[in-house]
C-alpha cells in the first residue's frame, strides 16, 4: 500500500506537533526513589513510580536501568524487558492499555488506606455489606 505526498505531510506535521509539545532527551531510573526520571527538550522532568507503567512494575531493578529513547524522543524502550512507552502518553498520565490501567490503578484506589476508610469497611461488612443495587423497571 503505498503512501500519498498528502498522508506522508500531514504525518510529518503531526510529528512535529508531538515534539512541539515535548519529547524526552534522555532517561534513567532513580534507584534510590524507584522512580522512572525522563528529562524533556522543555526543561521539564517528568518522573514516575515505575510500578506504576504497563511493563515495568513487577521489573527488578536491574533491568529498569538500562533505557533508549527513540530518535524522535517520543519513545522510551527498556531493551532487558521488551517494554515501550508513548511520552506523549506519559504527559497526559497514561502509563499502559486502557484494561491495564483499570486493573491496576483501579485495584489501587480500592484498597484501604486510612483508618477512617477501614472503620467505615468494617461497620459496613457488620450489617451486612453494600446494599445490592434494586433492578428499576
Amino acid at each position: 500500500m503505498a503512501v500519498t505526498k498528502q498522508e506522508f505531510d500531514h504525518a510529518e506535521k503531526r510529528m512535529a506537533e508531538l515534539r512541539a509539545a515535548g519529547h524526552a532527551v534522555s532517561a534513567r531510573y532513580d534507584r534510590r526513589r524507584a522512580r522512572v526520571v525522563v528529562a524533556l527538550n522543555t526543561g521539564v522532568e517528568l518522573t514516575f513510580p515505575a510500578r506504576l507503567a504497563e511493563g515495568l512494575a513487577d521489573a527488578p531493578p536491574d533491568a529498569l536501568t538500562d533505557i533508549e529513547v527513540s530518535a524522535a524522543g517520543l519513545g522510551l524502550h527498556w531493551p532487558k524487558l521488551d517494554a515501550d512507552l508513548y511520552v506523549p502518553a506519559l504527559l497526559q498520565g497514561v502509563f499502559g492499555s486502557k484494561q491495564w490501567m483499570a486493573q491496576q490503578l483501579g485495584a489501587q484506589g480500592g484498597r484501604s488506606r486510612t483508618a477512617a476508610k477501614v472503620a467505615a469497611a468494617r461497620a459496613n461488612g457488620r450489617k451486612g455489606g453494600r446494599p445490592r443495587k434494586s433492578a428499576s423497571g
